[in-house]
């Protein structure tokens, strides 16, 4: 289900544009997004493999409705992985580990992980 806290991709437009990211809020008057532009994403989870400095991040941003077009869930299709799992290969870790949200469900459980 598309609801808050979800691993979403974003399409908007004028301009157009994609972003991944954790969804906060999705209402009448748009979508508020914890997230990174799709075209960065590869360039992000780079920084994260070599745990070193980010100059990458997420940023929370609110988009009002007439630019959304589609709001999908970050989930594998067909042969094609999500993002999640892109991330997970490649860095090793869960994504919702490195972004410290595993602790908020969790209970105050600590990561040794950098989030951005």
């Amino acid at each position: 289900m598309i609801g808050p806290g979800a691993l979403v991709i974003v399409h908007l437009v004028n301009p157009t544009e994609k972003f991944w990211g954790i969804l906060q809020e999705l209402g009448i008057a748009g979508v508020m997004l914890r997230g990174i532009n799709v075209s960065s994403f590869d360039d992000w989870m780079a920084q994260a493999a070599r745990r070193g400095d980010q100059s990458l991040g997420l940023s929370t941003m609110f988009v009002p409705l007439f630019r959304v077009e589609r709001v999908f869930l970050d989930e594998a299709v067909g042969e094609v992985e999500s993002y999640r799992q892109r991330f997970q290969s490649r860095v090793g870790v869960p994504v919702e580990r490195y972004l410290g949200l595993e602790e908020e469900t969790a209970g105050g459980e600590e990561s040794s992980e950098v989030p951005s």
